[in-house]
């Protein structure tokens, strides 16, 4: 009988582990197509826990007869993985939300200018989301003219995703839970889904196949985000996390020593940048090195004429349609000359009387990320 106390204390602790593993950024996990199985034993966990423990129950008395120093070292063990698993390694403990959502106005603002964020305008209302901050946080929430949002930040996959926190239509609430294929995941509270960062689907749970409605948003510097939205509000630092944000502060400029958030310098590697474009059912990857060299590149993608630009702060960037294959632009501070017009950074056209150039998403992501979550994508 004793070995049913060491089989259920060697099992659980395993158990423990397993869902540990498949979740986080441990050595070979994230190449694997685990998800599932993850899932499963992570939906099941109270019974596999239970079943583990009354075989250690059904035991312990046996195995103490014979060693109680073992036993009592094996229950010490168990309980520090056990611990260690879901309290310090358990995603949602190691990135916590802010606990003061503070905005100030440019005017007021102490965030650096030359710092990179995430921009959204909507309904006549502009806010700022700093990567320093939103990076460590993985996720905010927030609200936008009248809407709702949920702002995400993956920094091993280098995206920025904007959603609305719906689901069928009804507001939820979400934890970040892991990651699969090194993209962050979060669990809404009503089902349990794990919805992937990058995309806004569900990837395994009862909502599986669900998608949140994304809302558009621009990765500028905040100095070239307050030139094109004077009236913006800027989320500034909670200061109960101004050890992480710290920790995060050299990763948005290709600093970060880490080997998940380092940027290779050389074009098409793992954690090369790249911006990549998506047009109906077409995506492209656009090389950021020959981005900063040409600073503005003509294209087609999914059959609609296109044109990548790139700041003169070496960081700001956006994708716009053209109105056809025959209008080319040249870049002079930051506005778009056509030979008959015009357009600001954003394709805001000074001709009240011509249409204003439309915004694509487009994002700054790693190499491995947007082909691992775009198989067809061109480059």
């Amino acid at each position: 009988m004793k070995k049913l106390f060491y089989f259920g204390t060697l099992f659980l602790v395993l158990f423990e582990m397993a869902n540990v593993y498949f979740i986080m950024p441990m050595p070979g996990s994230q190449k694997m197509e685990s998800l599932d199985l993850a899932y499963f034993l992570y939906s099941w966990r109270w019974l596999f826990r239970i079943l583990f423990m009354l075989m250690i129950l059904a035991g312990i008395r046996f195995a103490f007869s014979t060693s109680k120093w073992l036993v009592l070292g094996s229950i010490l063990l168990l309980l520090g993985i056990a611990y260690a698993c879901n309290f310090i390694m358990a995603a949602d403990s190691m990135f916590k939300q802010p606990v003061a959502l503070i905005f100030k106005n440019s005017a007021e603002n102490k965030v650096e200018t030359g710092r990179l964020i995430l921009g959204i305008s909507l309904n006549g209302e502009s806010k700022a989301y700093p990567i320093q901050f939103i990076g460590y946080h993985h996720q905010v929430r927030d609200s936008i003219g009248g809407k709702p949002i949920m702002v995400t930040y993956c920094t091993v996959c280098r995206t920025g995703r904007v959603f609305e926190p719906l689901i069928e239509g009804k507001a939820e609430e979400f934890r970040l839970v892991g990651m699969d294929h090194f993209n962050a995941m979060f669990e809404d509270k009503s089902s349990g889904s794990w919805w992937r960062q990058v995309s806004g689907k569900a990837v395994a749970g009862p909502m599986k196949g669900k998608s949140l409605p994304e809302i558009p948003s621009n990765q500028t510097t905040l100095e070239k985000w307050i030139e094109l939205y004077p009236n913006t509000l800027i989320m500034q630092a909670d200061e109960k996390f101004k050890e992480k944000y710290e920790g995060v502060s050299k990763y948005e400029y290709g600093e970060s020593k880490s080997k998940l958030t380092l940027r290779d310098q050389a074009s098409w590697k793992d954690k090369s940048w790249v911006i990549g474009v998506e047009n109906g059912s077409e995506s492209k990857a656009y090389d950021w090195n020959r981005l900063q060299k040409e600073r503005i590149i003509h294209d087609v993608l999914g059959g609609q004429p296109v044109v990548i630009i790139l700041g003169g702060d070496n960081n700001s960037f956006v994708a716009l349609e053209r109105q056809n294959k025959e209008q080319l632009f040249n870049l002079r501070n930051d506005s778009l000359i056509s030979a008959d017009n015009r357009y600001n950074f954003i394709g805001i056209s000074s001709d009240s009387t011509k249409s204003n150039l439309k915004r694509l998403n487009a994002y700054q992501e790693y190499w491995h990320s947007w082909q691992i979550f775009h198989p067809l994508t061109k480059k």
